[in-house]
């Protein structure tokens, strides 16, 4: 049976405003594509959009094996800590994460949407809830929208799950999201422990506190009239500490803020895409960066991801480690990491990096 704490602490988060579905707005061709595309041009795609020359420059790739290992482990801590200092994203291979479990989540995924709409929509969002089938930080009928639908899962503690919003169909769904849960959360904490580790402070002192883990499913329909003015998910870095991203089919669509231009990311096959996200920056005082990250829109085919957003526990202390700072200057407030989520899921958009700046104690 759930616990009062699994059904009240995800909802005092808020919600955000339902709109329509945009798999089914893609998928209308008797609709006009320019009065779909209105709430979701937008100008800034023409000036922002310059791109790093392909295959100038690629993000750092780590292997969790060779971390592992006595002999190797230097060598390859020293270019993790390279990761976290310089990029704040990786890929990382040889993770340990059964190949099993990530194709029969991969099917699972694609079968939900594989669904008519009245089926995806008995896990919708309902009123004032994150959890479920929808959309997230939508707060007015005029703000700009993503070209995205997403279904976002509290997975870790297991007692912060809620059924209800998991869904039914296909039928295998739940118990493949469950293992793919625990098995990505073993590797979240592995790799910050050794973030840890390299920064001369003890493995577990970062991951420890790391208890939560949700998912976001994201689907960007492809897009044939307006795939160049159009965003799938606005420009932002992660809220949470650390994130892992799996590329569900084999369409690209990611891209990073590097040197002030837009770099894409083409996954390694079987690799996660790693990120570090705002709370683990102010844990460490700055030392690892979160930064900001986009999707894009194809013209012809469907983009499929999910996202394994791993945060300190609501009642943890969200600010510079005091094993960090030493002697030094903190950078940033402490507040416990449910004040800090309710800060994160009251922003009316989702652009920049919000968490930061909002906790810098010198803007």
């Amino acid at each position: 049976m759930e616990t009062t704490e699994a059904n009240e602490r995800p909802k005092i988060l808020g919600g955000c405003m339902k709109t329509r579905n945009v798999q089914a707005l893609a998928a209308d061709h008797n609709m006009l594509m320019a009065d779909i595309l209105e709430r979701y041009i937008r100008p800034e795609m023409a000036v922002d959009d310059v791109l790093v020359e392909n295959g100038s420059e690629e993000i750092p790739v780590i292997d969790m094996s060779r971390l592992m290992d006595e002999v190797s482990w230097e060598e390859e801590a020293s270019k993790l800590k390279f990761a976290c200092e310089n990029w704040g994203f990786f890929q990382l291979v040889n993770h340990g994460v059964p190949e099993k479990v990530i194709e029969e989540l991969k099917e699972d995924i694609m079968g939900f949407h594989d669904l008519p709409l009245e089926k995806r929509e008995e896990v919708a969002q309902l009123p004032g809830d994150l959890e479920g089938y929808g959309q997230a930080f939508i707060a007015s009928e005029e703000q700009k929208l993503d070209w995205a639908d997403m279904l976002y899962l509290f997975t870790q503690p297991p007692h912060f799950r809620n059924y209800k919003h998991w869904p039914s169909q296909p039928p295998s769904f739940r118990d493949s999201l469950e293992n793919y849960s625990n098995a990505t959360q073993k590797v979240a904490h592995c790799i910050l422990g050794f973030m840890a580790t390299i920064l001369g402070i003890k493995h577990e002192t970062i991951s420890e506190i790391h208890e939560s883990q949700s998912v976001r499913i994201n689907y960007y329909p492809p897009c044939a009239n307006g795939h160049d003015k159009i965003i799938g998910l606005s420009p932002h870095s992660d809220g949470c500490g650390l994130t892992l991203l799996l590329q569900v089919n084999p369409v690209s669509g990611l891209q990073i803020r590097r040197n002030g231009k837009w770099l894409p990311i083409m996954p390694l096959p079987g690799a996660l895409i790693v990120n570090i996200g705002d709370a683990v920056e102010i844990l460490t005082n700055g030392r690892y960066k979160s930064i900001e990250h986009r999707a894009v829109i194809n013209a012809k085919e469907e983009r499929i991801s999910i996202a394994a957003l791993h945060a300190p526990g609501f009642e943890k202390t969200v600010g510079p480690l005091a094993e960090i700072v030493g002697e030094g200057t903190p950078l940033f407030k402490s507040v416990t990491m449910l004040e800090y989520a309710k800060l994160f899921f009251s922003q009316k958009q989702l652009y920049g990096k919000k968490m930061v700046e909002l906790l810098k104690l010198n803007p």
